[in-house]
């Protein structure tokens, strides 16, 4: 649990509530799965999160886009590049664009212009609950319009951060099988929300049908679960069989702050990742923490100023 592990939070958010991007979702709370999230609608800026991360070794991040106003999502990356000039952070945006508009290839043309951007975050139409379905709805991942936009990301030198709720991701295989060669990444250990043997079942075999593709990567974050308080008991077992599902190689820990900071602080989680891989030899640790998500968000020039 080394103090000198070296960290790159490859996942988690910016937001400032005074400035002119707006966050509907954060100025207006609505009813969500974990329930009151009105603590964490606050600016949230790099001095922040740094005092939050201050006893672990970050030598990067990653920032993932945050569900902006969609009429201001390149304002967004231009917004975090200019952070990164003033606080060296994030490292790394990964932006948002709809893939099914008729302007999504402008959208991704303009995110590209900026240097930091290396990947998109679209969430396509999920359903409810495990025993409903959306299969082919507009903007499912049967939508064939929002098909070619996935595939548009290849053309762009884009990777996808893929976030489904853990019975779509089956679905997301189908579709991962459909661009072999487009760097993929779950985000959140799968969303498995719920820890009945059911639910267990069903994400264990969406995991393994996601990792068979080699492209795919996890990121060990998100471990939220409904009703309950972020606990080592709860989530240690999680982040060691996605570990075992996926390989050392292609899972990385991220911090999904702020909400996640509805379960666990920074520290808290960070401190709870450690102790649930202490046991792995060291350059295995090196690689969740810290290695893969500088290979896979192509951040070679962080890494080359902190070896």
């Amino acid at each position: 649990m080394s103090a000198e592990l070296r960290i790159v939070d490859a996942h988690h958010h910016l937001w400032d509530l005074e400035g002119a991007i707006r966050y509907p979702w954060l100025t207006e709370p609505h009813p969500s799965r974990h329930g009151d999230y009105s603590a964490f609608c606050r600016t949230y800026l790099p001095e922040e999160f740094r005092r939050d991360s201050a006893l672990h070794n970050v030598i990067a991040t990653v920032h993932v886009e945050a569900e902006c106003a969609r009429d201001q999502q390149v304002d967004e990356t231009r917004w975090l590049t200019a952070l990164n000039a003033r606080f060296g952070m994030p490292n790394a945006i990964v932006a948002h664009a709809w893939l099914d508009t008729p302007n999504t290839e402008e959208v991704l043309q303009l995110h590209c212009a900026f240097p930091l951007v290396k990947g998109i975050r679209s969430k396509p139409v999920t359903s409810s609950g495990p025993h409903e379905s959306v299969r082919g709805q507009p903007r499912s991942m049967q939508d064939d319009t929002w098909l070619r936009g996935v595939g548009l990301l290849e053309t762009y030198d884009l990777s996808w951060d893929l976030r489904v709720p853990y019975w779509h991701l089956k679905e997301a295989a189908e579709v991962v099988r459909l661009y072999p060669r487009l760097p993929v990444v779950v985000n959140h250990t799968g969303c498995l929300w719920d820890r009945t043997a059911e639910a267990i079942d069903t994400w264990r075999e969406g995991m393994h049908a996601l990792a068979a593709h080699p492209n795919v990567h996890c990121k060990l974050s998100g471990l939220l679960v409904t009703g309950r308080p972020w606990t080592f008991a709860d989530n240690a077992p999680i982040i060691r069989e996605a570990i075992s599902i996926f390989g050392v190689d292609r899972c990385m820990f991220a911090s999904n702050v702020p909400p996640d900071t509805l379960k666990g602080s920074w520290d808290y989680m960070y401190v709870n990742f450690k102790r649930a891989v202490a046991d792995l030899p060291i350059d295995e640790q090196a690689k969740l923490f810290a290695d893969n998500a500088l290979r896979f968000y192509r951040m070679g020039d962080v890494a080359a100023g902190a070896s």
